[in-house]
């Protein structure tokens, strides 16, 4: 009996200690706990002292659209609690919230300022999608609200289609980028547009309008550039202003002239125009290498 007991000894006295770590454990954590309570309040109570009440916020950044006064006077009164207290996130949110500011970032200044670096957006372009005339796009190809009527440089409408996709701005802008310059020797492009085919087409600041039709950036601006390599020569035969171009035929082009309609084929060599006929006979032809058309 004596050995059976001396055997279940050490087991009982292994047990016990493993309770005493477990308490001596947990009276631990609850210091812990305690601590981190104490020493929160503590923090909380010191971030409402005066001396951290939020004092001045520093706005940088180029700002061109708002004024650095009004934008302080409408965000800061959004901004509770002093230097601890205020979130980042909500503050940067307020700042991003303001007409033509696309980003914001907010930090903390000890030991009670805040300094915002402040992005605005910069246009490129009206977006006109969905018979919507109050959006613009900026130079990032993002689309943005604003009041239109503060943009006082002359800038072209971008006319997307009615399906257009999130990224559909972007596209466009890059196409207008690239179309520019080469369009410049017809004048400055007022519009370009998107249909919900693929099919592109500029207005230019003349009235002129160019189908440019549908392919890959690579195709159409190939179409672009061989019509205003080929047109100055079609000019010296009929010099009258551009009205109308398209340029989907496969190996050439049709043009509109105000007064004189002709065609050219793909060689650049003009074909033979006739006297304007009534309006009637307004007609274009369905195959450019062989008939011409003349109106007024």
């Amino acid at each position: 009996m004596q050995a059976a007991a001396a055997l279940h000894l050490p087991r009982e006295a292994d047990e016990a200690s493993q309770d005493v770590r477990w308490m001596n454990a947990a009276t631990a954590l609850l210091v812990v706990v305690a601590v981190c309570g104490l020493l929160t309040a503590g923090l909380q109570r010191l971030g409402r002292l005066p001396m951290f009440s939020l004092q001045k916020v520093q706005l940088e950044g180029d700002l061109v659209r708002n004024n650095v006064a009004t934008v302080r006077a409408n965000v800061v009164q959004r901004l509770p609690g002093g230097f601890f207290q205020t979130d980042l996130v909500r503050a940067r949110d307020a700042f991003e919230a303001v007409p033509w500011v696309r980003h914001a970032v907010v930090r903390r200044v000890w030991p009670n300022e805040l300094r915002v670096q402040l992005e605005e957006h910069r246009p490129a372009a009206y977006w006109q999608h969905d018979d919507r005339d109050d959006q613009l796009v900026n130079t990032f190809g993002e689309v943005f609200d604003a009041n239109v009527g503060d943009v006082e440089e002359r800038l072209p409408t971008l006319a997307a289609p009615a399906n257009a996709g999130p990224g559909e701005s972007r596209a466009m802008l890059e196409m207008l980028r690239q179309l520019q310059p080469v369009l410049a020797p017809l004048g400055s492009i007022d519009t370009l547009h998107l249909s919900e085919r693929g099919s592109w087409s500029v207005d230019l600041d003349n009235d002129a309008e160019i189908q440019l039709g549908r392919g890959s950036d690579d195709e159409v601006l190939a179409r672009a550039q061989r019509f205003v390599r080929t047109l100055p020569e079609l000019k010296r035969r009929y010099p009258a202003p551009l009205s109308h171009a398209d340029l989907r035929y496969p190996e050439g082009y049709a043009v509109k002239l105000r007064g004189t309609t002709t065609l050219q084929d793909a060689s650049g060599k003009p074909l033979a125009a006739r006297k304007p006929l009534p309006p009637a006979n307004n007609t274009t032809p369905a195959n450019p290498s062989r008939s011409v058309n003349s109106t007024r």
